[in-house]
């Protein structure tokens, strides 16, 4: 068999992708029903429960469901499962077309000057908000790892790798794509942000970009007292 028809850990490619269209399955029906049991879950899909438990803890270890135990009137308590907040990116997001069509009403209101009146407040708020979480007399590998802390909650997947005399700061989604499509200036304000919170003696290079097709977001980091 060609080496390509092969998945992770020398499975099929084939059950890899039947392995992940189960687990969609398990997704949609705790999105549309709530919470649910193993068992509830097998008779739905015409599983075993066996097979469905082994899925969601793989779906657990991806942090996309978490379970809780019910008491039941016999035996042992039940264990339910729900999606996390973690979850919601697997679905269509409407804010995101909502939030093109604001940008795209504020210019037409009140031109590119307004627009950047908006994009101007959001940096400083959020520059403010930053600021308050990462300490200015932090290292420089502190101060990265604490940025990727709190781009990773507002859902940007942010990591943080050391390369060579410079660090890697990797943003591996963009939960703002679709507005920052429709307005490059998310971006340009991203790296502001990122300069003014890292100190005036950090160089800050964008060097893979979401937008320019790629599949993630890379900014080089590094002091700026180093030689060149």
């Amino acid at each position: 068999m060609p080496s390509n028809s092969r998945g992770a850990r020398g499975r099929p490619a084939s059950a890899d992708a039947g392995h992940g269209k189960t687990r969609r399955a398990i997704v949609k029906l705790l999105k549309s029903d709530g919470p649910l049991n193993s068992a509830r879950l097998a008779r739905r899909l015409d599983l075993t429960t066996m097979a469905v438990r082994q899925h969601l803890y793989a779906l657990e270890r991806e942090k996309l469901v978490t379970s809780e135990e019910r008491p039941v009137p016999l035996g042992r308590p039940a264990k339910y499962w729900r999606l996390t907040r973690d979850a919601d990116r697997l679905f269509p997001d409407a804010y995101a077309e909502l939030s093109v069509a604001l940008l795209g009403a504020m210019g037409d209101a009140f031109g590119a000057g307004g627009v950047q009146r908006v994009l101007d407040s959001r940096l400083a708020r959020q520059q403010a908000e930053y600021t308050a979480r990462i300490p200015a007399a932090s290292s420089l590998e502190a101060k990265l790892r604490e940025l990727a802390r709190i781009r990773t909650e507002e859902g940007y997947m942010a990591d943080v790798r050391r390369d060579g005399d410079s660090y890697l700061f990797i943003e591996k989604h963009c939960p703002i794509c679709a507005a920052a499509n429709a307005c490059q200036g998310f971006c340009a304000t991203e790296l502001d942000l990122f300069r003014a919170v890292l100190g005036r003696n950090v160089r800050v290079e964008r060097i893979e970009h979401i937008l320019a097709g790629e599949a993630r977001c890379v900014y080089r980091v590094s002091s700026s007292r180093r030689p060149e």
